[in-house]
């Protein structure tokens, strides 16, 4: 089974069929993590910008980073308005105290959420905004989830597991304040072809290999064809996201 960094990174694989098919968190989550008056916000583990672009339209200066070079690249090229860097969210390049709000979009769990977590809380100014989101098609529908699955995968295991992942709880000591949290429901337009490309953007897919990928793209694509009651070749994906903020207060950012 591939470890949890060879997760992380197999995404570089496909960087412009994820950023083709993959949609980003609606402006309206975005909106509600980010909070008012944040002039210095850092989007963590950007990917290919899905969350940038939308961050450039709230906040006058923005930082993208991404640690692969090859998401990297297509972030660079699609989201003007963004300092693009190469970093890890385990070790930020900024100044301590410097930074109105870190986010970050369907990335954190590829992180160690005690040291990333630290030097979070080391660039944040106190009052500066911690927010997450994990976005994508909403599988509590039964159409969707029978189409795509029910989101199991070697890592992750079952349901319950899955909705572990995206319980976010930090390690105690760190100075934030309660979560609080809030899901936004929206919906995609998207052909068979739409469906079938979001299949193959997920990690255990991309893992198998070429051939596996492809197989399993196939496969979504004749389960639309039959099952999705397409009008005009189009059919509403519903989405969630589901969104996660704190806030940095005083105290030491140090890692116990």
């Amino acid at each position: 089974m591939p470890d949890r960094a060879a997760r992380a990174y197999s995404f570089g694989q496909i960087a412009d069929d994820y950023d083709r098919f993959r949609p980003g968190p609606p402006l309206e989550a975005v909106r509600w993590v980010l909070g008012e008056d944040r002039h210095c916000v850092i989007d963590l583990g950007a990917g290919t910008g899905g969350l940038t672009r939308s961050l450039v339209r709230l906040a006058p200066h923005v930082v993208a980073s991404e640690p692969d070079a090859r998401m990297r690249g297509v972030l660079a090229r699609r989201s003007e308005g963004a300092m693009v860097v190469g970093a890890v969210g385990e070790q930020l390049p900024l100044a301590d105290g410097t930074v109105d709000a870190v986010v970050a979009s369907s990335s954190w769990h590829w992180m160690d959420p005690a040291v990333a977590g630290a030097d979070v809380a080391r660039v944040l100014r106190v009052g500066g905004v911690f927010g997450l989101l994990w976005s994508g098609p909403d599988r509590r529908v039964e159409w969707v989830a029978d189409l795509l699955g029910r989101r199991r995968s070697p890592e992750w295991g079952d349901g319950a597991a899955q909705r572990q992942r995206r319980t976010m709880v930090l390690p105690a000591h760190l100075p934030f304040t309660e979560r609080e949290t809030t899901v936004v429901e929206f919906a995609i337009t998207a052909s068979v072809d739409d469906l079938a490309g979001l299949s193959g953007t997920f990690s255990v897919a991309i893992v198998g290999g070429g051939p596996e990928r492809d197989a399993r793209i196939e496969a979504v694509r004749e389960r639309a064809r039959t099952h999705v009651a397409l009008e005009e070749g189009t059919v509403e994906l519903p989405m969630a996201c589901r969104c996660w903020r704190a806030y940095r207060t005083e105290g030491s950012p140090e890692p116990a």
